[in-house]
């Protein structure tokens, strides 16, 4: 998918109205409160490079768009999720599979970006999600 093309799924996310219950839509998942999306895929170490450079690619619209995103590391979130605290989706479903993200405030919602860590049989992917719930 193209960096145009991946934006506007972005922009997507960030207008689309929210479902009453959780469930897929067209590029992902959504539910109550947000929407998550994957961009792209990429099998081995080049497809982990293909998704961070796509991601770099993105996080800079993005940067100009809304300023300085935060980085955002998920790790503690997910021990504390891991110890039985409960984190909100879309934060929970990123932090079993994405080490960090990308976050800005778009004005009306948060916007996440991060590319997953490598697992034994799955692609690397690049995610975004929109949400209405503040960063865990």
């Amino acid at each position: 998918m193209s960096t145009a093309r991946q934006l506007a799924l972005v922009e997507l996310l960030c207008a689309r109205a929210y479902p009453a219950a959780r469930g897929p839509s067209g590029a992902g998942t959504s539910g109550p409160g947000y929407h998550l999306a994957e961009l792209s895929r990429g099998e081995g170490s080049s497809g982990a490079d293909q998704c961070e450079a796509e991601g770099g690619a993105l996080a800079e619209i993005l940067t100009h768009r809304f300023g300085e995103p935060h980085h955002l590391s998920l790790w503690s979130a997910r021990v504390r999720g891991g110890e039985g605290e409960e984190i909100p989706e879309p934060w929970w479903e990123l932090c079993t599979s994405v080490a960090y993200v990308r976050v800005w405030w778009t004005g009306l919602r948060w916007l996440a970006l991060g590319v997953t860590q490598e697992a034994e049989h799955q692609p690397f992917r690049l995610l975004a999600a929109a949400t209405d719930t503040d960063p865990p």
